[in-house]
């Protein structure tokens, strides 16, 4: 059998790169090199402040930085030199969430290895299954030909998406019928046969993986001439946009029908809570709808940095020309973006945000504050969240201006 012992992988992203820190912290006879063409992003991984902010990864690399894990952008040499070449491990794909990767990685509900049915490449699945066994017992290393593989992928992710469209479309039925959408998952949760993971209603998922995963999947379709497939698995990603746009609207009704020259709070960026992560995220949506209306938007994440929020709303497709400049800013800490807030939106499932004090009108995206809705109405707040219909009647907002003139309803 073929041994590994000199590994390369291309991309230094949020793949490449703790996954191959994992299998160096794990194989310390096997030497991991990860190659990239961005000389920042590789300075910052050969850094004390890492590119990726993911639980327990720092101390995976810092095990085995400069031991027998390597960063750097000499990518002909490395690729020259490897027994093994990842390529941002597409031929073995991960099944990762962010927020737990260390985790997923070091204990994998499976592997899955895709290679050519031919002598070399099953060879080259073998080399790659015993790099695996130094942790993950044999038999949750699955192995397939390509197709079967990246299909894998891609349905796993679009099965996930689904899941969290589905429970988001029921979330509107219960706003409209008096039903509780977290009661309505408990319940359907308990049947076996569907279980009880991804039943979150929210704004929308967000990341990359899941829109990325079901457009490849209507893609493939379309060029395969199954459009019936491509229509079906394209309503996932237009009823995540559904919720989106619903829970924007929901706010800017519940602030009598305008939000131009209001001050809006946004609490959180990333797509989701522990991680800095933000790509295709449902907050970058929700303040773009408001910005259109004129909203002056107050974003606090505790991951996201600055810079990255400025670049992501001022993407061609969320704002238009001074938009940004003018209706955005970034606060330092979640009271700094409430203070004088005309409503509270809490947009990621950050723990810290259950523990503030906040202003008159709460919209809870997130259902982070669940536990404390009736207590908080009793002392005059208006609550609206997703799924459930908490409130029963508007409670005016006193503000000490005078409300700007209404726009017209188009």
């Amino acid at each position: 059998m073929f041994e590994i012992k000199k590994i390369c992988c291309i991309s230094a992203g949020y793949v490449g790169g703790p996954t191959c820190s994992v299998i160096a912290h794990i194989c310390p006879e096997i030497r991991v090199t990860v190659v990239d063409v961005n000389e920042s992003g590789i300075n910052a991984w050969n850094s004390p402040t890492l590119p990726i902010d993911e639980p327990g990864l720092k101390e995976v690399v810092e095990s085995c930085r400069g031991k027998n894990l390597f960063f750097s952008t000499n990518i002909d040499d490395a690729i020259k030199e490897a027994d093994l070449v990842f390529i941002s491990v597409l031929s073995n794909p991960e099944f990762l969430a962010e927020g737990t990767a260390i985790k997923d990685l070091k204990n994998p509900d499976r592997v899955l290895i895709g290679g050519d049915e031919t002598p070399e490449g099953q060879r080259a699945v073998q080399a790659l299954c015993t790099v695996y066994e130094h942790w993950v017992p044999r038999e949750k290393i699955l192995t397939t030909n390509t197709w079967s593989s990246e299909l894998s992928k891609l349905a796993a992710n679009a099965f996930l998406a689904q899941r969290i469209s589905s429970i988001n479309s029921i979330s509107a039925l219960c706003e409209a019928t008096g039903a509780d959408v977290e009661e309505v998952a408990t319940a359907i949760g308990m049947d076996q046969r569907i279980g009880n993971k991804f039943l979150k209603a929210s704004v929308g998922f967000g990341g990359s993986c899941f829109q990325k995963a079901v457009l490849n999947l209507v893609y493939l379709c379309e060029a395969l001439n199954l459009p019936e497939v491509a229509r079906y698995w394209q309503q996932v990603i237009d009823m995540n946009d559904y919720q989106r746009r619903r829970f924007a609207s929901r706010i800017i009704d519940s602030l009598f029908n305008t939000v131009t020259d209001k001050k809006i709070a946004i609490l959180g960026f990333a797509f989701k809570k522990d991680t800095g992560d933000m790509r295709e995220s449902s907050s970058i949506y929700i303040s773009k709808y408001l910005m259109d209306e004129g909203a002056h938007v107050h974003i606090y994440d505790p991951k996201v940095p600055r810079e990255q929020i400025v670049v992501d709303l001022s993407h061609p497709g969320v704002s238009e020309d001074d938009q940004v400049s003018r209706l955005v800013t970034i606060s330092k800490d979640p009271y700094e973006a409430c203070d004088g807030a005309h409503a509270v939106v809490i947009c990621t499932e950050w723990d810290m945000f259950k523990e503030l004090d906040y202003e008159p009108f709460i919209f809870d995206g997130r259902r982070v504050l669940d536990g404390l809705h009736n207590e908080l109405q009793t002392i005059g707040f208006q609550i609206e969240t997703t799924g459930k219909k908490v409130s029963s009647k508007r409670i005016p907002y006193f503000s000490l201006q005078d409300p700007p003139n209404k726009k017209p309803k188009v």
